[in-house]
């Protein structure tokens, strides 16, 4: 047997009988860590060897491991007092363990890991060796004899003389916020049922609304804090382990505060032994948030958590295995019983993803916010982990040594740079480090549509919906309410959302209330304050004066299109949010009133024509929403309406380019589509019309996918050069 670019090669003997019956049982059950993608067999002579031997891995762009769950019969031992590795925080096998945040270089084999430190002992060595052990070449394998071990630093960084496992859970008990290194770096720890915990990680870690994260010990313990149907629990016993968004139950006992105005908990299970032990009859749950500043990456390396979370981490609950390749977690929520990926990282990177052939290797630097890089090759795509949003010199650091450490585990050389259309984007700037590549720019919405198309593994040309927050158009404005034709060697822009301008330019984006103000004014002109409105409270005669002037002759407004920006605005419309403490939070707490609400009868939209193309003209709509609020509908029964109108119309506007173009494939992307009231009434609604629908499953619709996308249109317009 073998590692090598095309996967494992096995060689066996035997008679006709046991081979077909090998055969059967290697695709029926394979490995729980192996994933099949194709399958081929070859007839070569016989060599009467009678061994079974691993040969060394063969380098190449080989499929590479992501960090797994621990298994069960791993959780067993961790917890069995007559076992050698009980209450062992690092017990690992063949079928579970850490991979990728290990691997230091191919192939995975144990001196390419940072476990190169800790000689194996001689029963782990003979573990090792043994074909019939589970921990035949496990190359994390370890024991409390020859393996890393815990420590317990306090505030200060020096270590505390105790059992470090057992005065972590003391100090948590007691409200005290504890660092704790996982498998892909350091999350901060707190209590969430304590609420003086939970504002004081609030307080130091400078987060204000934005939602902690949640890990609890079992699946029945998460019954106890959300409602669970038969898809979500799958995937969130899954080997992956990801962070699901779960609507909080009635009498949860966690404290508002760990999710404010918002009914969804983000909650995981532990994915590591470590955290299994923290749990262990201990706490109902445990705040799980990634151990940074508000906006930095995430901490993984020692040193750095000792000085970066001083002020933050009262204690800090670390060993001595490094990670090599930071990795956040992901996030999921369920879409029509399907996983939609919202943040694409650990468990699922650095797995392949199955592409049309493209020429050539390309590396996409993907765009500004929710930072991923993509290597593709042939019919392979390597999509990074998360890196967050481009902002700071922390995070274009994680950026560049990402990419760097991306192409040196594929062994894939970037012969092409594909890039986003906007000049001013630091992963735009950064492809001037590769000065013999060849650079190509690929516009933002455009490559959201590929992305789908690609991961879908479809070909031709289609109808791309593109609802997202913001990107760069071909024509030099904003987009982010797009309906596009065409596919990976170009597009058209068939139809868009109607412009508005954006009173205050980024400013916008933050605060929620100058969209509805930009909106007011789409419908009522200069006379938009002549109403009054809980919306204009504490704007003074002065301020109302300046925003006329500035959508009047365009001031520091940009005018867009985008959908993500409709959303905020209506949010502001309805009093939920005139500013905003994280991305996305109006349109978040929008979808969360239209979840308890019924939808009446559609708002009226109107299609118009004009040069850009179809024009869906959304201020009908406005005007409707508006006398609702003045005749007292509820807000919520609002909000649903809004929703699903914007499908209906829509789906109106497919229908009218496909009586253009003939055209009757869509694909739907782009952040907005996390929105699941309106992209499940989309996908209904346009199957309803007979459209072949296609949406993400594998990489998400934010901006986290959009480097897929790049690859593969840079890939095919390299092959037409």
């Amino acid at each position: 047997m073998q590692n090598g670019a095309a996967g494992v090669l096995i060689e066996a003997e035997g008679d006709e009988n046991q081979l077909y019956q090998f055969i059967a049982e290697l695709q029926e059950n394979p490995p729980p860590l192996a994933s099949i993608q194709s399958f081929s067999l070859a007839e070569i002579p016989l060599q009467n060897s009678g061994l079974f031997t691993i040969q060394e891995s063969k380098s190449g762009i080989a499929p590479l491991p992501p960090d797994s769950d621990v298994c069960p019969e791993c959780l067993g031992e961790l917890l069995d007092p007559a076992d050698r590795r009980y209450l062992y925080p690092f017990i690992n096998c063949t079928n579970c363990g850490p991979r990728y945040s290990i691997i230091t270089a191919t192939p995975y084999d144990r001196p390419n890991t940072t476990m190169a430190q800790f000689p194996l002992c001689p029963e782990c060595e003979q573990e090792y060796r043994d074909p019939k052990n589970r921990r035949f070449h496990a190359q994390p394998v370890a024991c409390p004899v020859c393996g890393p071990h815990l420590s317990l630093l306090g505030a200060d960084g020096r270590a505390i003389a105790c059992d470090p496992m057992a005065e972590a859970v003391r100090q948590l008990k007691s409200g005290a916020i504890v660092a704790v290194k996982g498998v892909g770096g350091y999350h901060l720890a707190v209590d969430p049922c304590n609420a003086a915990a939970v504002a004081m990680l609030r307080e130091r870690k400078k987060r204000d609304e934005k939602p902690f994260a949640l890990m609890v010990e079992t699946i029945e313990k998460a019954r106890g804090l959300v409602q669970l149907n038969r898809s979500e629990e799958l995937l969130l016993q899954s080997r992956e382990k990801p962070i699901i968004l779960l609507r909080r139950t009635e009498n949860s006992p966690v404290c508002p505060d760990v999710a404010p105005a918002n009914d969804y908990l983000g909650v995981m299970l532990p994915s590591a032994p470590l955290h299994y032990l923290l749990l262990k009859d201990t706490f109902q749950a445990l705040v799980m948030t990634s151990a940074n500043i508000s906006d930095e990456p995430i901490i993984y390396r020692d040193e750095d958590a000792a000085h970066g979370l001083a002020g933050i981490a009262d204690f800090i609950l670390l060993h001595n295995r490094d990670i090599h390749t930071p990795c956040d977690d992901s996030v999921i929520r369920v879409f029509r019983t399907h996983p939609l990926l919202m943040r694409r990282s650990r468990g699922y990177v650095p797995r392949s993803v199955a592409i049309p052939d493209v020429s050539g290797s390309v590396l996409a630097l993907g765009a500004e916010l929710k930072s991923t890089v993509c290597l593709a090759q042939g019919g392979q795509a390597f999509l990074s982990r998360h890196i967050g949003d481009l902002k700071s010199a922390a995070t274009l650091d994680a950026f560049a040594k990402t990419i760097d450490a991306l192409q040196q585990i594929t062994g894939i050389k970037a012969g092409i740079i594909a890039h986003d259309l906007h000049p001013d984007y630091h992963s735009t700037l950064f492809a001037a480090k590769f000065p013999d590549a060849a650079k190509i720019a690929v516009q933002h919405h455009h490559a959201h549509m590929a992305s789908c198309m690609a991961e879908n593994c479809l070909e031709g040309e289609l109808i791309g919906v593109i609802f997202d927050g913001a990107g760069l158009g071909s024509d030099g404005t904003i987009w982010g309410g797009e309906f596009l034709t065409g596919g990976y060697g170009g597009f058209e822009r068939a139809g868009h959302l109607l412009p508005m301008t954006l009173p205050g330019g980024d400013a916008a984006a933050r605060e929620p209330y100058r969209v509805a103000i930009s909106m007011l004014y789409r419908i009522f002109g200069s006379e938009l304050f002549a109403t009054e409105m809980d919306l204009f409270a504490g704007l003074t005669a002065v301020e109302r004066s300046l925003f006329i002037k500035m959508l009047e002759k365009g001031i520091n407004s940009p005018v867009t299109s985008s959908a993500g920006r409709l959303f905020d605005g209506v949010a502001a419309l309805l009093g939920l949010r005139s500013k905003m403490s994280y991305e996305g939070q109006a349109a978040i707490e929008l979808e969360g009133i239209a979840e308890k609400g019924r939808a009446g009868k559609p708002y009226p939209c109107k299609l118009l024509t004009e040069d850009t193309g179809t024009v869906l003209d959304w201020r009908p709509a406005i005007e409707a929403l508006l006398l609702d609020v003045r005749l007292g509908v509820s807000r919520s029964d609002i909000a649903a309406t809004f929703h699903h109108s914007l499908a209906v119309a829509a789906t109106h506007l497919c229908s009218a380019i496909r009586r253009q173009s003939g055209l009757d494939r869509v694909v739907l992307s782009g952040g907005v589509f996390q929105n699941r009231i309106l992209a499940e009434e989309m996908v209904t609604l346009l199957e309803k019309n007979d459209f072949r629908v296609y949406t993400h499953r594998l990489v998400p619709p934010n901006d986290g996918g959009l480097a897929l996308g790049q690859a593969v249109i840079a890939g095919r317009s390299f092959k037409c050069v």
